[in-house]
């Protein structure tokens, strides 16, 4: 499978990205002495991707279990190199579960089929970083 995106320069520090789904978002990074942003910035996109790879293959394992009554996030923090071209070297995925009774082991299986075999994004970030994975349990 191929995927193929554009991405346009729209002056100053912005670029448009389209997206294979037909969607498009804007691009940009901190500018010094300009305040106002008009889209993400391209290393934080890397965390969201993934955290939205990984968010994904968790829900449809849990839809496939049967599993409901829950809600989700996930905080991704990535450390970037000192030197030139910085990167994330090390990155942190914690999984956050809220719910009344939660079912802990069908959980603990949705991510670790994410983490250890469905996703591709977490792959790459292999290539390059040392990545640690979470779960917290939230019960309200």
């Amino acid at each position: 499978m191929i995927n193929k995106i554009t991405t346009e320069w729209k002056g100053g520090m912005t670029f448009k990205s389209d997206n294979p789904s037909g969607n498009s978002f804007l691009v940009d990074d901190k500018v010094e002495g300009v305040n106002k942003r008009e889209g993400l910035a391209p290393k934080s996109l890397m965390l969201s991707a993934l955290a939205g790879c990984t968010g994904l293959d968790v829900v449809s394992v849990l839809d496939k279990m049967k599993v409901t009554n829950y809600d989700f996030k996930m905080e991704v923090t990535g450390e970037l190199t000192e030197e030139h071209p910085k990167y994330y070297h090390k990155v942190k995925l914690d999984y956050h579960f809220y719910g009344i009774n939660l079912n802990e082991k069908k959980i603990k299986k949705s991510v670790d089929l994410s983490v250890e075999k469905y996703c591709g994004v977490m792959e790459m970030f292999r290539q390059f970083a040392k990545l640690d994975t979470e779960i917290h349990y939230h019960k309200i």
